[in-house]
């Protein structure tokens, strides 16, 4: 493993996935990201995280960064891309394997549904049962185009978090072995995340309450590669549609870039996200310095928001 950050800064990241444009829902969890960080004097780390090929849309990234640049959020200093730096994460993978903590895996999703009677833990994922673990052993890292699992262990984890309270995951009865590097030749988000939290010197994540479950399993990579203490979790409610369910794209376009190209202000889509935020009641125009100013972390609601057609046209109010 690379050496643990001697940065002495507290740390938080911006981590986009270009695997399509930022919607309001994304834009939100950054801004509030951003917003504690310049309150608190954390450093910010803008980290693109590509590792999920086939998903990545071309120029996304550079949309993506305009988008957050054109609300006024900032950055301290970039990361590499992820695709372009893989070297610490195969030493983790070094590390995993010959522990005899991660081990190939070429079963495919239908051979594991068909094998384990077992929910799903989310919407792509279905628990991977014990029985088809392999016999553990030491091995060597020779495979890149296998997927590698990790060995999760049977007992609790604990997470803390300062906003979403104390979690409790048992990470092998919700999901099992979970794959730690894809048949691709990279490694999965789980230990990518894992291995560039630690080495970036990332002390506080904030982001969206559904990956809580990631937070454990990251726990376990961090255990076993030995690469130091928890950051600081602060999991922010999601953004919902009017049908409840997460803002996509079956509740239209919600993508910032539109709203920009179209002609509304920064100022109103700020606006709406403090209004989803707990900085006031219907939304008010406001830049980004305003919003840090009055941010409280403390008046963030704690149920889900809602984007309704009303907030739709508050934000085109002034571009027609």
């Amino acid at each position: 493993m690379a050496a643990e950050s001697t940065h002495p800064r507290p740390t938080t990241r911006l981590a986009p996935s270009p695997t399509g444009a930022l919607h309001l829902g994304n834009a939100r969890t950054f801004l509030v990201n951003w917003a504690l960080a310049r309150q608190r004097g954390w450093e910010i780390v803008y980290r693109v995280e590509d590792l999920d090929g086939p998903r990545v849309k071309a120029g996304s990234v550079e949309r993506v960064a305009a988008d957050l640049r054109w609300l006024g959020i900032d950055w301290d200093r970039e990361a590499p891309l992820q695709s372009t730096d893989l070297g610490p994460c195969r030493e983790a993978m070094l590390t995993l394997a010959s522990a005899g903590l991660a081990y190939p895996c070429a079963l495919t999703r239908a051979e594991i549904a068909a094998a384990a009677a077992a929910p799903h833990a989310g919407d792509h994922e279905s628990r991977f049962p014990a029985e088809l673990r392999p016999e553990l052993s030491r091995r060597e890292f020779d495979d890149e185009a296998t997927n590698w699992r990790f060995v999760a262990p049977d007992r609790e984890v604990v997470v803390a978090d300062e906003f979403a309270g104390e979690r409790a995951h048992n990470v092998a009865a919700e999901v099992g072995d979970f794959i730690v590097w894809t048949k691709r030749g990279q490694a999965a988000y789980q230990l990518a995340v894992t291995v560039d939290d630690h080495r970036q010197g990332v002390t506080h994540v904030v982001r969206g309450d559904d990956l809580i479950p990631s937070a454990a399993r990251q726990a376990l990579l961090r255990e076993a590669l030995g690469i130091g203490q928890e950051p600081v979790y602060v999991h922010l409610p999601l953004v919902l549609g009017p049908d409840g369910r997460r803002l996509a794209k079956r509740h239209g376009d919600t993508r910032v870039e539109t709203f920009r190209e179209s002609g509304a202000s920064a100022e109103r889509v700020i606006g709406l996200l403090a209004s989803w935020s707990g900085v006031c009641g219907a939304p008010e125009a406001m830049g980004a310095t305003e919003f840090v100013e009055r941010f409280d972390l403390a008046r963030m609601p704690g149920e889900p928001s809602v984007f309704t057609p009303e907030d739709e046209r508050w934000l085109t109010a002034d571009s027609s």
